[in-house]
């Protein structure tokens, strides 16, 4: 991603604009969607750094989920700033584009609780 060399802890690409895995380890193509999981020590950095590099390499969708709050946030990139689309939390269904032809239970991201 330009000059900025970001690990999300997930990441997709479209197949039309990735048919097939480079051989280098690791990938110069911005993704089209991301997930991050946060977690107290990694907060501000997903949402402060991240975020707007993420922007700035036009990655049209992205996920913040935080298991401990239960909660996912689905952002789409509009006009080269990100718009929340939807937040689901707990046990919702969930159909969050990009994957939305299919369904999900959130519930099934979360440890169990005491």
């Amino acid at each position: 991603m330009g000059p900025n060399i970001l690990v999300p802890n997930l990441a997709g690409w479209r197949k039309e604009r990735m048919p097939r895995f480079p051989d280098e380890a690791y990938f110069s193509l911005a993704p089209d969607w991301v997930c991050e999981v946060i977690s107290p020590g990694t907060a501000r950095t997903d949402r402060v750094v991240k975020m707007p590099i993420y922007a700035a390499e036009s990655v049209q969708w992205l996920w913040l989920v935080d298991p401990d709050l239960r909660i996912l946030e689905v952002y789409r990139l509009l006009d080269g700033h990100w718009l929340l689309e939807r937040t689901w939390q707990n046990d919702d269904i969930v159909n969050a584009p990009p994957f939305d032809v299919t369904s999900m239970n959130l519930g099934g991201f979360w440890l169990p609780q005491d």
